[in-house]
C-alpha cells in the first residue's frame, strides 16, 4: 500500500484531497484507481488508511479516510545529528536517506573550519528526506535545517542533556573517549545531540569549543576511522539500538 505525504491533513476530516504533486504521482505515475487503498501521513505522527474516490482526476486525487491512528511508530528516543556535508554531495545525500530510514528527528548541516562544501540545497535535501520517509513507511518527517556555522550551532544546543562530539583528533587518545553506544545505553533520558565533523575533521579550536564551552563529551564510534557519512549513519543506528535495549 502506497504512502502519501499530506501535511494539511486534518484529524477530524473524513474526506481529503491530495496535493498537486502527490495527486500526479498517484494518478499519473502509479496509476491508482477508484476503490484502491492508500496510506496518508501528515509527517507529525498521523497515520491514515484511505480509499480513492470515483470523482478523482489526474490533477486532484480525492480519498475517503477509513481508519486513522495518532503518533504512529513514535520512537522512544530523540536524535539530532549535526553533520558537515561532504565534498561529494552524493555522500551527504546518502546520509540523509539512510539516517531518515533508520530514525532521526533533526539534521543540521554544519559549516566548519575544514569544510570543503560551503553550500547545500535545503530544498533538494528535503525531497530526499521525504522520499526516504515514504519508502520506509514512517509517520514522522525529520526536520532539516539550513546550513549553519559551527559556532552558531553550539549556541543552541543546551536543550539536550546528552551531547556528544565525534572526532579523530589524536590529541585526545581513543581510550580517553567514551564509546557512543555505551553512553547512549547508559543515558537516563534518550535525547541525544551528536556532532559529526567534515572530512578534514573538526579543528582543535572547534573541539575545544564543543567540549569546554558547550559541554559535549568526546566519543568514539569504534576502532575504525569512518567517513563522515558513515559516522552519521552509525550514530543513528546506535541511538535506535540503545533505545531498544532500554525497553527490553
Amino acid at each position: 500500500m502506497h504512502l502519501f505525504y499530506t501535511p494539511d491533513l486534518s484529524p477530524q476530516e473524513s474526506l481529503h484531497t491530495l496535493g498537486a504533486e502527490e495527486s500526479r504521482h498517484a494518478a499519473g505515475v502509479l496509476r491508482l484507481r477508484a476503490g484502491e487503498r492508500v496510506r496518508l501521513t501528515d509527517g507529525r505522527g498521523a497515520w491514515c488508511e484511505a480509499e480513492i474516490l470515483p470523482d478523482s482526476s489526474a490533477r486532484e486525487v480525492r480519498v475517503r479516510i477509513v481508519a486513522r491512528e495518532a503518533e504512529h511508530g513514535r520512537k522512544p528516543y530523540r536524535l539530532h545529528v549535526a553533520i558537515a556535508p561532504t565534498k561529494n554531495s552524493d555522500r551527504y545525500e546518502w546520509f540523509l536517506e539512510k539516517a531518515t530510514e533508520i530514525g532521526v528527528d533533526r539534521i543540521t548541516p554544519l559549516l566548519c573550519e575544514h569544510s570543503e562544501r560551503k553550500a547545500v540545497r535545503r530544498d533538494r535535501g528535503e525531497k530526499i528526506v521525504l522520499s526516504a520517509v515514504k519508502q520506509s513507511l514512517k509517520a514522522y518527517v525529520p526536520r532539516l535545517d539550513e546550513l549553519t556555522t559551527f559556532r552558531d550551532f553550539l549556541a543552541d544546543t543546551y536543550i539536550y542533556k546528552y551531547r556528544f562530539v565525534a572526532h579523530c583528533d589524536e590529541a585526545t587518545p581513543l581510550q580517553e573517549r567514551v564509546e557512543l553506544s555505551g553512553a547512549m545505553e547508559a543515558a537516563d533520558e534518550k535525547e541525544f545531540c551528536v556532532l559529526i565533523g567534515p572530512e578534514g575533521d573538526f579543528s582543535p579550536a572547534e573541539i575545544a569549543a564543543a567540549k569546554e564551552g558547550a559541554g559535549f563529551v568526546p566519543v568514539s564510534l569504534g576502532e575504525s576511522r569512518l567517513r563522515t557519512e558513515t559516522a552519521g549513519v552509525m550514530a543513528a543506528a546506535m541511538a535506535q539500538l540503545a533505545a531498544r535495549t532500554a525497553h527490553r
